[in-house]
């Protein structure tokens, strides 16, 4: 690996992370003594990246700090297009359109060469007539998510049953070609799923939800997990 390959992915890597993280840690990661990595991180904090820790202790980078220029390969130029196609494909206009400012902006900060990739990229994706059609904002939805806002709706499920629920959105999960949202339901006092197609009247609340131990997007997933482990042991 080059030098100038190395300094980018050490930035690249304490970026990620918001704990310090030894340079042990990070010449297992590069695969390099960590001799190497203590004059890559003084040739940093030489050059003006706002570096803290220090040998022992470990290092973290500003959470403020934006890597300059955009380094790119052509798998992820490629892989950046097709991803804010399939967004403006399925997703709603106001995250289309983020999508593709989005992807403007990283083309205008790249060199010609990249920009081009971006540009003429072979991979696409189109809306398909598989879309379910949504009775709902969708827009409303995820901004619920955000602010933690209760949302209550009227249910609709496979059976045909409508039953009214009030929920707790921690976050919606795309299954081709359906949306579905996760949350703690009110009604049953418990996680549940709900396919955001079967949804109608939704009402965003003035009520504002706290995150409680135990209603948590990441209590959702431990759950998951625990109950798919269970279901393997079984």
């Amino acid at each position: 690996m080059r030098r100038a390959d190395r300094l980018f992915r050490i930035v690249e890597y304490l970026k990620a992370r918001r704990e310090a993280v030894t340079a042990s840690e990070l010449g297992e990661e590069l695969e390099v003594g960590v001799r190497t990595i203590y004059r890559d991180i003084a040739d940093l904090k030489a050059s003006g990246v706002p570096l803290t820790g220090e040998a022992g202790v470990g290092y973290l980078l500003s959470s403020n700090y934006v890597v300059r220029p955009l380094l790119f390969g052509d798998e992820e130029l490629e892989t950046l297009a097709l991803g804010a196609q399939m967004v403006q494909s399925w997703a709603d206009p106001a995250m289309a359109q983020a999508a593709r400012k989005a992807l403007d902006k990283i083309t205008a900060v790249l060199p010609d060469s990249l920009g081009d990739s971006i540009r003429q990229s072979t991979c696409f994706s189109y809306p398909s007539s598989g879309k379910r059609p949504l009775q709902i904002d969708f827009t409303s939805l995820r901004r619920a998510i955000r602010t933690q806002h209760l949302v209550e709706f009227q249910y609709v499920d496979l059976a045909g049953s409508e039953t009214t629920r009030q929920l707790r959105p921690l976050g919606l999960i795309f299954l081709a070609p359906v949306w579905i949202v996760a949350g703690w339901c009110e009604l049953r006092q418990d996680f549940r799923n709900f396919r955001v197609d079967r949804i109608r009247r939704m009402d965003v609340l003035d009520a504002h939800f706290d995150l409680e131990n135990g209603k948590t997007l990441a209590d959702m997933h431990q759950q998951c997990e625990e109950e798919f482990l269970d279901q393997q042991r079984s």
